[in-house]
């Protein structure tokens, strides 16, 4: 089922997500709902917080629903090592027609859950180190825009601001 991605400034947006404690089938269905819903949006991540819900579970596929073996489940993660930086664009699919330059490590191990409560540990370069670090921030309550120059941030939010009165945000 196609969940409804929630858009700045939703509150659940900027509220850390809880941790997950029952992994059961109601939790592999969400799952399943956060991939359909990332595919259908035509994103690489998506994070529980971005369909309303305050729970600590992402999900991420670099290739889009392509090649199934790059399907990655996150629940309760956190990263354990960063290395290096990298200064790339990204976007993010609570802000639709929002893309910017974002500094992020260039490398990083994430410490995780999959949906069946077993822990693992996985390294990420480039841009899945990019995607991990973009939705682990979803779920501690930090959005991209404020990780952008205080310049760039100020210019999107006007840019929100126009979107919401002409009814198109």
């Amino acid at each position: 089922m196609i969940l409804k991605i929630v858009k700045y400034p939703e509150p659940v947006l900027s509220q850390p997500g809880e941790p997950v404690t029952e992994f059961n089938d109601e939790l592999r269905k969400f799952v399943a709902d956060m991939f359909e819903t990332m595919y259908a949006a035509q994103g690489i991540g998506l994070a529980a917080p971005q369909v309303a819900v305050s729970k600590r579970v992402t999900v991420i596929d670099l290739s889009m629903g392509k090649d199934p073996a790059q399907k990655l489940v996150l629940i309760n993660p956190e990263i354990i090592a960063r290395d290096g930086k990298q200064y790339e664009e990204e976007g993010c699919l609570s802000f639709p027609d929002i893309r910017e330059k974002v500094q992020r490590a260039w490398q990083v191990t994430v410490r995780a859950q999959d949906e069946f409560g077993k822990w693992f540990e996985m390294d990420g370069e480039e841009l899945l180190s990019r995607a991990f670090q973009h939705e682990i921030d979803h779920l501690d309550g930090m959005l991209f825009i404020f990780r952008m120059s205080g310049l760039k941030r100020d210019m999107a939010l006007r840019k929100i601001r126009k979107m919401q009165r002409e009814g198109t945000w």
